[in-house]
């Protein structure tokens, strides 16, 4: 099992850097954080832009893996992504794993945009196929629904084969996505009012991957639980991260990823939780 953690982009640069090097110490396999232009959960906070604050992070420390929990297409073209995604790469030395998903209405409305679901699953879809072929390839041309690129350059593409796709989805289009496009499968579990209710969903939502993972022809996709979309913070008590991870494990998940305690609000808890994890 390797652990994830979330650090918000809601603090000043100086107070955030200490919480990215601690992840790392602590023996945390990934950090990431939210790109959004304002995120629902602390509507009236400041905030910055993930992409920076993950560059920041890769100068800041030296093996942890760094991502975007998610990536998605409400204001960021495919072309554009590649750029930054291939940046971030290479600042990193190769520790940038990019998480993509559909994305929601609050960004997309503050940009005038009011696409319907299966309008925001479609080009998602186009989105990620795009994006997969501007990693692979160099003078890309395409022209479809949502995007168009013409003789799209690539150099310098990234340094490894190419960038590992986590691709979050809960809907049975998106999951198949995820099953035949996708290096890890990032799932927020879904609904539930109570813990039990809740994992209940996760471990239907895990067998409807691994079903289309196979009409895929593939197996061994990483599946990746993020914690803290249920009933219950993950990191309110070390007991309570150590049986959530452990059932998490139970049902096949590879990875888990919780959510830095805050003073209050979304995620409250106490920091000092985290040092008595044991991570390695």
């Amino acid at each position: 099992m390797r652990h994830g953690i979330v650090i918000l982009t809601d603090l000043p640069w100086r107070e955030a850097r200490p919480r990215w090097e601690a992840a790392e110490a602590l023996g945390f396999d990934h950090a990431w954080t939210y790109d959004h232009l304002v995120w629902g959960g602390l509507p009236e906070a400041p905030w910055t832009g993930a992409f920076p604050a993950l560059a920041a992070a890769a100068m800041a420390t030296t093996s942890i893996g760094l991502g975007s929990f998610v990536a998605s297409p409400n204001y960021r073209h495919p072309y554009v992504l590649l750029r930054d995604s291939v940046g971030l790469a290479d600042i990193s030395s190769d520790r940038f794993l990019l998480g993509l998903g559909t994305g929601g209405d609050g960004d997309a409305q503050r940009l005038g945009e009011d696409l319907t679901l299966r309008q925001r699953v479609d080009r998602f879809h186009e989105y990620v196929e795009l994006l997969d072929r501007l990693l692979r390839e160099d003078h890309v041309d395409h022209d479809g629904d949502f995007y168009a690129v013409r003789d799209a350059r690539t150099l310098p593409g990234p340094a490894r084969d190419r960038i590992p796709l986590w691709i979050a989805a809960n809907g049975p289009r998106s999951l198949a996505l995820a099953a035949s496009s996708g290096d890890a499968w990032i799932t927020y579990g879904g609904s539930g009012q109570t813990l039990e209710a809740w994992f209940g969903h996760v471990e239907g939502l895990m067998g409807r991957f691994r079903e289309a993972e196979a009409a895929a022809g593939r197996c061994g996709v990483r599946a990746v639980l993020s914690l803290d979309s249920s009933p219950q913070f993950s990191l309110s008590s070390v007991g309570v991260f150590e049986e959530m991870t452990g059932r998490a494990a139970a049902l096949g998940f590879d990875d888990v990823v919780s959510h830095w305690p805050r003073p209050d609000g979304p995620y409250a808890g106490d920091e000092a939780v985290l040092e008595g994890l044991t991570l390695r």
